[in-house]
This record gives structure tokens, sequence and C-alpha cells, in this order.
């Protein structure tokens, strides 16, 4: 009874504030190769997350979540377009850096014009959509849609204020020789780069590399804070801040955070790098792992802190999720810290533990607090989600422009008996030629061109192929993959026979 008078106050909140047409504000926290057990919320006992521990106390934590790619500029596309993988254009990472010409800051090397595969600019996105519904829009963060100078920056769409990285290779560095900026408010026309003038007295790898002291985490972060202290609440706001923590390479200032995870873990491990690595190595390999989280996990504190102490709290949204699952690069050891949830796979892989994410979202008054839910949702379903919630009527065609997500703001609104559910989601990743289809409980990877067949419900783990006992099953979610599967040229996988 409780629960059920949670969610009619919800309903009635939120109905109240929709009439008085004051549309919410939206801030949508995306970490980067978070795995789905990496915080104390999903189970994590060794890293510290009270934060956002607390934020899914106070709302909806989601265990049925998914990222829209194991990897990602590919996974950011899908929750960019409101497309999954077989029809968006951008289906991998692909790079402009290593055909550009060299520039020099103080004695490194850099280059000339950076960043990945861009958007189609024939397809609406994510902050275009928001613009043209009267929001003011902040990016701060990876970018990673479109190249230096491309027709797919920030300046050009839909993106107000921009900062950090455009590239995502350059986000592999934490103490990078520049970041990129677009700020309308600054009068700026287009994206520009900002060096960073402390860096670039020191080399990019080596031991002097630690001598470096402008860290690309925290100077995103208090940009973000600095756009959200401008936000008054007259015009509506969406911030998306696409933070670069945990990813490799393993490095942050050294301080309470990191010296308190240097006592709690003594007996530590050494990463002395590798030929051809794009990281530094680096030494206590595992405190500086817990402590980047924690460290993300202090800046969604100060946000909500922000937007508490402003008044914006009751009237904002807040979404918190992770691009794919764990990476193990750079000296990384997601086996010690049992990342993976129990779940199998890591990044660059559509088993479970590639593409499962944490998902947590808070909106006091609105979303009944506590809650777990087991909604199968996935990046291609936050476009959709947006509209929603912001009162857009005119929600895209799926059949014409090829808008895959379904809107899961009924289940965020406490109103699961108008949630309508998705026949399957769908993956498919060219760099490990790999695909994947969930149907229920029923998933389906392609490796290769082989499918293999597991039920989740019973064998959450995927150890036990069971295709050769449900060949009618396997037949009707190939089925799906004929159907879904857009050609790319760019991003080829191999199709199993149909």
């Amino acid at each position: 009874m409780k629960k059920e008078c949670l969610i009619l106050s919800a309903l009635i909140s939120t109905a109240s504030a929709f009439s008085q047409h004051k549309a919410p504000n939206i801030i949508f926290i995306l970490c980067d190769d978070m795995g789905y057990g990496d915080l104390g919320c999903y189970g994590q006992k060794y890293i510290n997350t009270p934060h956002i521990d607390q934020m899914a106390a106070e709302g909806m934590r989601f265990t049925q979540a998914y990222a829209g790619s194991p990897v990602s500029a590919p996974s950011r596309a899908t929750l960019m377009t409101g497309q999954h993988s077989g029809h968006t254009h951008v289906r991998g990472n692909k790079e402009y850096w290593p055909q550009s010409a060299v520039v020099t800051y103080g004695e490194n090397q850099d280059y000339a014009v950076v960043g990945q595969e861009p958007y189609d600019s024939a397809h609406v996105i994510l902050p275009e959509v928001m613009k043209k519904n009267g929001y003011t829009t902040g990016m701060f963060g990876k970018w990673a849609g479109g190249y230096e100078g491309s027709w797919s920056t920030p300046d050009k769409r839909g993106v107000d204020e921009f900062y950090g990285y455009i590239c995502q290779f350059q986000a592999h560095l934490y103490y990078p020789n520049f970041l990129n900026r677009y700020s309308r408010s600054k009068g700026d026309k287009e994206v520009k780069r900002i060096v960073l003038e402390e860096n670039i007295k020191y080399p990019m790898f080596g031991d002097d590399y630690f001598k470096r002291s402008q860290y690309s985490a925290d100077l995103i972060h208090q940009e973000a804070l600095k756009w959200l202290d401008a936000q008054t609440g007259e015009q509506p706001f969406c911030g998306i801040f696409t933070y670069t923590l945990p990813h490799a390479e393993l490095a942050q200032p050294h301080d309470s955070i990191f010296n308190d995870y240097k006592k709690k873990f003594f007996t530590d491990k050494t990463w002395g790098g590798e030929k051809g690595s794009r990281y530094n190595p680096s030494d206590h390999t595992h405190a500086h792992f817990a402590g980047m989280i924690t460290r993300l996990d202090s800046y969604v504190g100060e946000i909500l802190k922000k937007l508490k102490e402003k008044g914006l709290d009751e009237n904002t949204i807040v979404f918190f999720s992770s691009d794919n699952g764990p990476h193990e690069e750079g000296g990384a050891d997601p086996e010690f810290f049992g990342r993976d949830g129990k779940l199998r796979g890591l990044k660059r892989q559509c088993h479970e533990g590639g593409i499962r994410i944490p998902f947590i979202v808070r909106w006091p008054g609105h979303i009944a607090s506590g809650t777990t839910n087991d909604h199968q949702l996935a990046f291609y379903d936050i476009l959709p989600t947006f509209c929603e919630l912001i009162g857009d009527k005119k929600l895209p065609d799926k059949n014409k422009d090829h808008f895959d997500g379904i809107s899961f703001a009924p289940t965020l609104l406490g109103n699961d008996k108008k949630q309508k559910e998705h026949e399957f989601l769908y993956w498919e990743f060219h760099e490990t030629d790999q695909m994947a289809v969930r149907m229920g409980d029923w998933k389906l990877i392609i490796k290769k061109g082989i499918p293999s067949l597991y039920n989740l419900k019973e064998d959450l783990h995927e150890d036990h192929d069971v295709a050769s006992q449900n060949p009618s099953i396997v037949k009707k979610m190939l089925e799906v993959i004929q159907r879904e599967h857009q050609p790319s040229d760019l991003f080829k996988v191999t199709l199993p026979t149909f």
C-alpha cells in the first residue's frame, strides 16, 4: 500500500508539473568503462561510492539496462541517435588522427586534427532535440561524435557549451596537451583548442609526465559545475556530462582520495607498460582505479549538492550510467574488483559483461525512491524517453527514420502497466566481429558468423550454449538479425547463415 501511495503521489506530482508547463531539467551523467559491479549499490565491496549509492536510494536502480555497444563511440552514438548499432552510422571507433599532420606543444608532438567518425548529418541527435524544445544545452567530457572541423562537432549539433575532448583517443591521457571548447556565451564561432600550458612543460611519456599538474577530469568537472551554477531555472537546461573516469590510463592527483586507497591496498600491483601502448606505466594500480571511481562519485555528489543549493533539485531529472563494460587496459584488474558483477565478458564483447551497465535515475517527488526495476532498456531508448519527459509530441518515425528506442518514462513514473516492452534488443560490433540479440530471457551471440544461444534466467554467466536444443528460437532470433542489420562499408560484421 505504501508503494502504491508513493507511485500515485509521483504521478500526481508529475501531472501537476506538466500542467503548469514547467519543463523538467535533465542531467545525464555518463562515465567511461564502468562495469556493472563497480558501485556499492550494485554489490562492489572494495570501492567507496556513497553519493551514487545515495542517488540510487533516492531514485530507481535498473538491473537490466544495456549500453548501445561494447565500446565507446558506437555506444554513445546509439544514445545520441536513438538507433541501435545495426542502423546507426557510427558503429565503431574509426579514428581520423592517424592521417593528420603533426603540431608541436612545447617539446611535445601531437596531431593537427583529432576525432572519430562523424554522426550522420541527416539524422537528428539528442542535443538538437532538446534545443528544438527550448532547452539550453551543455556537454562536458568526451564528444566522440566527429573529428575537428567535421560536420558533426558540438557547435554544429545543438550544443551551446562544450568543454572536454572532441577525440576519445586523446582522452586516453588524463594530463593532455590540450582540451577542446565551444562556448556560445564566450562568443566562440566554432570548437577551439585550449592549450594546457602547465602540462606542455613536460613530456607526454616517461617519468616526467607525472609532473604535469592539469588533470583533465577535474578541469572538465569544474567547467560543468560553472555551467550548472549559471542556470537560473527560467530556461530549462539539459546537461550531458560525459566524464572519462574510470577509463585508463591509471593516473590521478596524489591527494587524499588516492592516498587513502594506497593505504588500503598496501599490497598492490605495478603495471610497467608495454611496447606501443598509449598509456604510461603506473604503480599502485588498484589504488588508482578505486580512487578514480571514488573521485567520480565525489563529482556526482557535488552536482546533486549544487542542484539543491540552487533550488533546482525537485525539477531536475538526473541519470547516471556507463558507456560499456569494464576494461583491462593500462594495468586495470577487473578480476580483482569483481567488476563484471558476475557477468561474462569485458569491454569489446557482446556478452553481458561488455554491455550490461549500471543505470540509475533520480527525480525527487516524481520517481519513487529506493526502487529497483528489471525493465530491459538500452541506450537507444534514452532519446524517446527524453521526448516523453519534456512533452515533445513529435516522436520520431520508427519506420521512416529507423529510430529504434522505446520510451521508459512510464516505468520511471511508476506506471508499469503502460510501459511498452522491447520485442528484442540488438547489438553488433565489427572490431571483434560479434553480434547479439536479446529476446526475453534468451540471448543469441554471433561470433564470426557462428551463433550460440543462452538462457539468461538460468545461465546469467552465459556458460551453456543451448542452440542445438532450441532450433526454433535460434531461427526466430536470426530472423531479427536479418531484418535489423543494415550493411555498413565502414563497420563490417560476418552475418550468420540464415
